[in-house]
């Protein structure tokens, strides 16, 4: 495995230099093989990958992925070509530095490309898989396009889906709308019906806003109610600069985000651990253990779940999807030069290189990090740039929640060490 970028002036030294000495340890590696291991990413990623581009058949008030449309003025059609998502299924495959080689799907609205679309992608898939290889599929979708050819389609291949569903339905409508203005929330519900009834592993995934944030025994309840055993809460944050206080009315508030959380929390803990998987709760668990984030906002550094959109072009971050953070296109340049080149890794190290000093010595640090580098623009007391808008929910939060985690860790260790 390469830990140099194909950028460096060494790299072809030391591919060659490499390639030779495998081949002198032993003969019975394929070419094809060798050049596949001495070309795989550093380090574990996850492609959002758009291959209907900001495509929709919804129009959801909150949704900063629609305006991405204008960085394509002259684009005709926003379905990635056949050819193109081939190429992309062998790169992202070679890769790969482990053998579970997964593929996130995203929109806009990826079912818009219909059935026929993922059908081919998965048959490619198999087509370019290796020996011993494993293919996991996930898909990010608001719902209402899912029917029964669907469900069984997804539940065949072994999709886990991720359900935009914003709680009951005085809150679910008051944001995620169709483009007339109408409901969108029976429609939801039927595609989650539809998971639910062919098994489709999913998540919930509820966006937490202005509204609904005051109301989290009933926003939580509805989920038990329908039996969502996985739940992530979204916070909305939006940049506003005409407005006072430099957010959108939408907004979470940071403290009332912080209640949310810990008004959930309390309940999850006394009847709901083994039974609902809340993504938070566990992102703090982690720590109990010693284990890495495995969500990339609470992870020190970032940079490892860039955006390939309908055309190739490669971006940086979901929330950075803009001409500045737009390093290249996997047409021209390979997807693993993209991965390990020095913008990329940049970008993700800036997270660290920025924290303030009150989150350097903050006592919940390793629960947070700082959390995700498109929120942080506040300033800290002391003056200091880069603060997060939800520092003192998160913090309220990661405060209320660290007895329990301390417990788990003891408990673990205890039973580690018998």
């Amino acid at each position: 495995m390469l830990f140099c970028s194909f950028l460096d002036p060494l790299y072809f030294f030391t591919y060659t230099f490499l390639k030779q000495r495998v081949l002198i340890v032993t003969e019975e590696i394929p070419s094809e093989d060798l050049d596949r291991m001495l070309s795989r990413a550093a380090r574990s990623f996850m492609i959002f990958i758009k291959p209907s581009g900001s495509l929709c058949n919804l129009h959801c008030s909150y949704c900063y992925y629609l305006e991405k449309k204008e960085l394509y003025p002259d684009m005709e059609s926003f379905r990635m070509p056949e050819a193109l998502l081939e190429e992309y299924i062998i790169q992202h495959i070679n890769a790969s530095p482990e053998k579970t080689v997964r593929f996130s799907w995203h929109g806009g609205e990826p079912t818009v490309l219909g059935l026929d679309f993922f059908r081919m992608a998965v048959s490619l898939q198999k087509k370019h898989r290796p020996a011993g290889y494993h293919i996991a599929n996930g898909m990010q979708t608001n719902g209402t396009l899912l029917d029964e050819n669907w469900g069984r389609f997804l539940a065949k291949e072994g999709f886990y889906v991720g359900l935009s569903l914003d709680g009951p339905k005085e809150f679910h409508d008051i944001h995620r709308r169709t483009k007339k203005g109408k409901s969108s929330f029976e429609k939801t519900m039927h595609g989650y019906e539809i998971l639910k009834k062919h098994g489709v592993s999913r998540d919930i995934l509820c966006v937490v806003h202005n509204d609904n944030v005051k109301y989290p025994e009933r926003v939580y309840h509805f989920f038990k109610d329908i039996e969502a055993s996985y739940i992530t809460f979204l916070p909305l944050v939006e940049r506003s600069p005409e407005t006072e206080r430099g957010i959108s009315e939408r907004t979470v508030p940071s403290e009332a985000w912080g209640e949310f959380l810990c008004t959930v929390f309390d309940e999850w803990v006394s009847r709901d651990i083994g039974w609902i998987k809340v993504q938070i709760f566990e992102e703090a668990a982690r720590t109990a253990f010693g284990q890495e984030h495995s969500l990339c906002i609470f992870r020190p550094t970032c940079g490892d779940v860039p955006v390939i959109e309908h055309n190739g072009d490669f971006y940086s971050c979901d929330h950075f999807v803009d001409p500045g953070h737009r390093l290249g296109n996997i047409q021209k340049t390979p997807l693993v030069e993209l991965l390990e080149s020095p913008a990329q890794r940049a970008f993700g190290l800036a997270k660290l290189k920025t924290l303030p000093r009150a989150c350097l010595e903050c006592d919940v640090r390793e629960m947070c990090n700082g959390g995700c580098p498109k929120n942080r623009f506040l300033k800290t007391a002391d003056g200091e740039e880069n603060l997060n808008y939800l520092c003192s929910g998160y913090k309220s939060f990661f405060q209320h929640c660290r007895p329990w985690v301390e417990e788990v860790g003891v408990q673990w260790r205890k039973t580690k060490n018998d």
